[in-house]
């Protein structure tokens, strides 16, 4: 058969495949949405600063803006950095997004396969984490890149942190923390 061994990185490479597969099945459509006419405007379509895509000077000013009542210095600058590769064609935000939350899912996984080594286990809640409907307006919304990029940082800092706590050093705490901060 396709499958060939049992032995367990075989066997999380495989269920890293269905994991993203169920992720692209479920969320894959986004692709093909338009833009919300509620909070993109503000982010993307009409927001000035984004016409030039990412410059220092927009860089300097996603660390100063409180637009759309947050700082999310991160956010701004790969909003920014979609405007320059995609402009306004909506089907690259969305899948830059997609691929975000596909990423977030892979991490999910992989932090908890590291943490307690059931990779069925991790796979499974991967899992319902990559298809909850929660994720839906966070993967479907342009706007919401906030909330996939805040949760990428979240999984990588939970990996650093649990790297810290098997093998404990001021790099790996200073490494956590700081994603944390990103998040």
């Amino acid at each position: 058969g396709v499958y060939r061994g049992t032995g367990p990185a075989n066997r999380a490479a495989w269920l890293a495949l269905i994991l993203v597969a169920v992720t692209f099945a479920v969320y894959g459509q986004t692709i093909g949405f338009d833009f919300v006419g509620y909070d993109d405007k503000d982010y993307l379509t009409q927001n000035p600063r984004f016409l030039d895509g990412l410059t220092v000077e927009d860089v300097r000013w996603a660390f100063t803006s409180s637009d759309a009542a947050n700082w999310h210095p991160l956010t701004w600058m790969s909003h920014m950095l979609d405007i320059l590769l995609f402009g306004l064609d909506p089907s690259g935000h969305h899948a830059i997004s997609l691929l975000i939350h596909g990423l977030n899912t892979l991490l999910l996984f992989g932090a908890l396969r590291y943490m307690t080594r059931a990779v069925g286990r991790s796979a499974f809640v991967a899992a319902l984490f990559a298809v909850h409907p929660l994720h839906a307006e966070t993967v479907a919304w342009v706007s919401e890149r906030k909330d996939v990029l805040s949760t990428f940082f979240a999984m990588t800092s939970m990996w650093a942190y649990a790297g810290y706590a098997r093998r404990p050093s001021p790099g790996r705490y200073l490494a956590s923390a700081l994603l944390l901060a990103l998040g």
